[in-house]
């Protein structure tokens, strides 16, 4: 509509013809809009993806390790045990102990290193001439190195048994804590995956810190061992400066008594090797059997 005395500016569009024209410019126009905005939302998208993404070279983003990271994958030896009707995916090291995973409980913190695995049990054992396994009815076994991140001279070897039942699991328990104990019945696994040689300790000597610890979950059995890369006494006894061993001053040595610290000026001793190897044994034998406790 058009008042009086003013023309229409567009005269055409009012007949049929042109209306008709506009419907085909329009029905023209809507699918090059819409393709406008699909690009619009694949940049977005697109935009969204890469900043979403921690590690640009993840296999999965936020999830699956970094491709990156695969040469640093700790050493695995052995094949993984095939999976069972009770244990459907297999027992694995990455399965159960994933490198990136962390074990951390009280100060205890420690990272997984190399693994050993494979279907005969007996390839766990410090040596074949004392088997207390024989005759358990072991199906496989997965072995893993721990080092403590605090202190990396702290190794721990934990092993993981799989029986065909809890009563067979138990049983292998009982004989594993009976002599010589599994600190020396089972192989000690340093992080290289590479089996420890067997500690000799002389006559008379002190036996070096180390702690084992042997627990039944279900139809698993975990054994971990904790211990140093060098032994170290269970119970230190340093020696006074400026004294021999035997109590006699060393030559040179000032023979003037020393005069006692103030008790509140001692400074408290640290954790003996004895209770850090403990504390890391509670650890990993903890993180390990937590994987267990609803297979």
């Amino acid at each position: 509509m058009t008042t009086q005395g003013q023309r229409d500016p567009h005269p055409a569009a009012q007949t049929p013809e042109g209306r008709a024209a506009r419907a085909r410019q329009a029905s023209r126009a809507l699918p090059a809009r819409a393709l406008g905005w699909c690009v619009v939302v694949a940049v977005v998208a697109g935009g969204g993806w890469i900043v979403s993404r921690p590690h640009p070279g993840d296999w999965i983003p936020g999830l699956g390790p970094s491709s990156s990271d695969a040469v640093r994958t700790p050493p695995v030896v052995g094949n993984p045990l095939p999976p069972t009707v009770t244990d459907p995916e297999g027992l694995t090291a990455d399965r159960y102990f994933p490198a990136q995973r962390v074990v951390e409980m009280g100060s205890y913190k420690g990272r997984r290193n190399g693994a050993r695995q494979g279907q005969d049990c007996a390839e766990t054992l410090q040596s074949r001439e004392l088997d207390p396994l024989q005759g358990s009815g072991c199906q496989g076994y997965v072995t893993v190195s721990f080092s403590s991140v605090d202190q990396p001279a702290l190794l721990s070897s934990v092993t993981v048994l799989r029986f065909p039942d809890d009563a067979s699991a138990a049983r292998a328990a009982q004989a594993l804590r009976a002599e010589p104990g599994p600190a020396d019945a089972l192989a000690f696994i340093l992080p290289d995956a590479s089996a420890a040689a067997v500690p000799v300790v002389q006559a008379g000597a002190t036996k070096p810190a180390t702690a084992g610890r042997v627990e039944s979950v279900g139809h698993f059995l975990t054994v971990a061992v904790s211990r140093f890369a060098e032994p170290r006494s269970a119970t230190p006894s340093p020696t006074a400066s400026g004294a021999t061993a035997g109590g006699t001053p060393a030559p040179g040595a000032s023979t003037t008594a020393p005069v006692p610290a103030s008790p509140t000026a001692s400074t408290p001793a640290g954790p003996t090797p004895k209770q850090l190897v403990d504390e890391a044994t509670r650890a990993v034998s903890f993180a390990a059997g937590a994987q267990f406790i609803w297979t």
